[in-house]
């Protein structure tokens, strides 16, 4: 998935949606600041996550945000309402590489094993793209930040991803745009990294300590790069 245009319309349209949400619950906030205010914490923790590879989810931190303002006990229904509501203005500017079902077909009929591993926030937002675009059936599981607590390239993640099919790491490939949350992460954790620069931050290609298994622009170039590494 790749987002369509640039994000800070979006996170800014979905951040007062959340707001005008919590207000109608009776929560006095200010409109004009409070969308801020929330953007900004997430920032905060966003930063802090990076360093410890642990995940903060959009709850935890909508939670302590919304404690600070004197709202100690909101229940988890609101929260995750809230939550639903800006979810559901960033999942309008995703979209699904035209490459992705042809390829997840032809892995499947393959006899390849095919599971997500995912850094992010909340749980529930991927769940709910990779049903949008119809992909969920092609993967044995989607595994979140979120829902494990350990962010690529922590190799808890990995080791969790696995056990999912009782694999050796040496039997798996992860495939991934971030040289170093995918392919470094994959790598130390004695699994294949295999690295799609198509939509890479340009500032990956400077990272050159670290070496993938097998590069390549699009999806589609991934059967024949799996044949080659010998990965079944």
């Amino acid at each position: 998935m790749y987002g369509r245009n640039a994000w800070e319309p979006f996170t800014a349209k979905a951040d007062e949606t959340l707001t005008a949400y919590l207000c109608s619950q009776g929560m006095e906030l200010n409109i004009g600041t409070f969308p801020s205010e929330f953007r900004k914490r997430l920032g905060e923790y966003f930063k802090q996550r990076e360093n410890d590879l642990l995940e903060s989810t959009y709850t935890q931190v909508l939670r302590e945000i919304l404690k600070d303002k004197g709202y100690d006990d909101v229940p988890s229904t609101v929260l995750r309402n809230a939550l639903d509501a800006l979810f559901a203005v960033t999942q309008s500017n995703w979209a699904l590489e035209e490459d992705a079902i042809p390829t997840l077909k032809k892995l499947e009929e393959s006899g390849y094993r095919l599971g997500i591993i995912s850094n992010a926030g909340d749980d529930r937002d991927v769940q709910q793209l990779v049903r949008k675009f119809k992909i969920r059936q092609y993967f044995d599981f989607i595994l979140t930040s979120a829902s494990c607590s350990y962010r690529k390239p922590h190799p808890r993640i990995f080791e969790i991803a696995l056990s999912n099919w009782y694999l050796l790491p040496a039997e798996a490939v992860m495939v991934g745009d971030n040289l170093t949350a995918d392919i470094l992460g994959a790598q130390n954790a004695g699994l294949y990294g295999v690295w799609i620069s198509r939509r890479a931050d340009p500032q990956m290609e400077k990272q050159e300590a670290v070496r993938p298994d097998a590069s390549m622009m699009s999806l589609s170039e991934l059967p024949a790069i799996l044949d080659k590494l010998q990965v079944k």
